[in-house]
């Protein structure tokens, strides 16, 4: 159990902290976006499109950046108590709560996959003029919120190596 594990989170870590890296740039995609949107209004005409794929760029931004971020531990904590406990006692509250993300995700997955079918079958639009298809948008935050699913149960195991005083 112990090498499937350190297998996993070693895989696992690896692919959310690449993807992470490559989607910290989308920032610069959605400043490109925006500083467009400002130019077309005041030298051209008014670009339809630009506010829905600012909000469609800044959507895959934190959903693929969620992993990197739950990786990394940059999420908010109540560090009232948290900041005096032990490195175990840490762990045994993580990886308690991390059972409550998992949760959380695995039904927020299950309702963007049923949303996502939805989209391909019946040919989905945005309800804007400009009317673009929704489905890419849609599987984007899928395989972003599956990221961030393996990404909790890999900090489960990491909580769990860390309880029982093993080095993943």
């Amino acid at each position: 159990m112990i090498r499937f594990a350190r297998q996993y989170v070693r895989i696992v870590d690896a692919v959310n902290y690449r993807m992470g890296r490559l989607i910290m740039y989308g920032i610069f995609v959605m400043i490109a976006i925006l500083l467009w949107s400002s130019i077309s209004k005041a030298v051209f005409l008014p670009s339809l499109w630009t506010l829905e794929v600012a909000q469609f760029a800044m959507v895959a931004y934190y959903i693929l950046g969620g992993p990197y971020s739950i990786q990394l531990g940059s999420n908010v904590r109540m560090d009232l108590f948290y900041g005096s406990w032990t490195d175990r006692r840490k762990a045994q509250v993580d990886a308690i709560t991390v059972l409550f993300l998992i949760f959380y995700l695995g039904v927020m997955l299950y309702g963007a996959w049923d949303s996502t079918a939805y989209s391909f079958e019946y040919g989905e639009r945005s309800p804007t003029a400009w009317r673009p298809y929704l489905w890419p948008i849609k599987v984007i935050m899928c395989f972003g919120i599956f990221m961030m699913l393996l990404q909790s149960i890999s900090e489960l195991f990491k909580d769990i190596a860390n309880i029982r005083g093993v080095s993943l």
